[in-house]
C-alpha cells in the first residue's frame, strides 16, 4: 500500500474515532442530565406535599394561638415564597440562581415552621389535638422523604458535574450546550432542617 494511502487510512481512523468520541460523550451527558432532572422531579413532589400541608397546620393552630398572629403569617408567607420558589427551580432543575432562590426559601419555611413548633409546646392541648398530632406525623414523614430525594438529586448533580469536568468531556461540553455547572440542593439553614422533624407533639 502507497504511503499516501497509509496516510489517508489514518486519517480516516483518527476522524471517525473522533466522531465515535463526541457521539459517546453527547450521549452521556445528555443521560447524566436527564438523571438529575428526574431526580430533581421526585424533590418536587415531596415539597408540594409538604407546602399542601403547611395551610392545613396553620389553621390546625390557628384556634389554640389566634394571639400569635405574626408568627402564623410568617409562615403562610415563607411557605408562599417556598411555592415560588419551588415553581421557579421546576421550570429550570440544576440552574444556580433558581436553586439559590429554592435553597433560601425552603431555609426560610422550614424556619418559620421550627418556630411555630416550638411555641406550640407551650399549649398541651394543641399538642394532645389528634388533628395536630398526625400533621406532625407526616410533615415528619415529608421531611424525611425530601431528605432522601435532595440526597439522590445532589448524587446526580455531583455525577453529571464531576463528568463534565473531567478530560475529554470538558472539551466538548460547552459546545454541546452543557457548559454551566448544575447547582446542588443544600438549604441554608440545615441545622433547622435537621431540628424540624424531631419535633413531637404527642402528649
Amino acid at each position: 500500500m502507497a504511503p499516501l494511502a497509509i496516510v489517508g487510512l489514518i486519517v480516516l481512523v483518527v476522524i471517525v474515532a473522533l466522531i465515535f468520541l463526541m457521539v459517546s460523550i453527547y450521549n452521556t451527558l445528555v443521560r447524566l442530565k436527564n438523571r438529575f432532572q428526574n431526580a430533581f422531579s421526585q424533590i418536587e413532589v415531596q415539597l408540594k406535599r409538604r407546602h399542601d400541608l403547611i395551610p392545613n397546620l396553620v389553621e390546625t393552630v390557628k384556634g389554640y394561638m389566634g394571639h400569635e398572629k405574626g408568627t402564623l403569617e410568617a409562615v403562610i408567607q415563607a411557605r408562599n415564597m417556598a411555592v415560588s420558589g419551588l415553581q421557579k427551580a421546576a421550570s429550570n432543575p440544576g440552574d444556580p440562581q433558581a436553586m439559590g432562590e429554592l435553597n433560601q426559601s425552603e431555609g426560610a419555611l422550614v424556619g418559620a415552621v421550627g418556630r411555630l413548633f416550638a411555641l406550640a409546646e407551650a399549649y398541651p392541648d394543641l399538642k394532645a389535638n389528634q388533628n395536630m398530632m398526625q400533621l406532625t406525623e407526616e410533615l415528619t414523614s415529608t421531611e424525611n422523604r425530601v431528605s432522601f430525594a435532595r440526597q439522590a438529586y445532589n448524587d446526580s448533580v455531583t455525577a453529571y458535574n464531576t463528568y463534565k469536568q473531567t478530560f475529554p468531556p470538558v472539551l466538548f461540553a460547552g459546545m454541546f450546550g452543557h457548559a454551566k455547572d448544575a447547582a446542588l440542593l443544600e438549604y441554608e439553614d440545615a441545622a433547622a432542617i435537621k431540628e424540624a422533624p424531631k419535633v413531637s407533639f404527642a402528649s
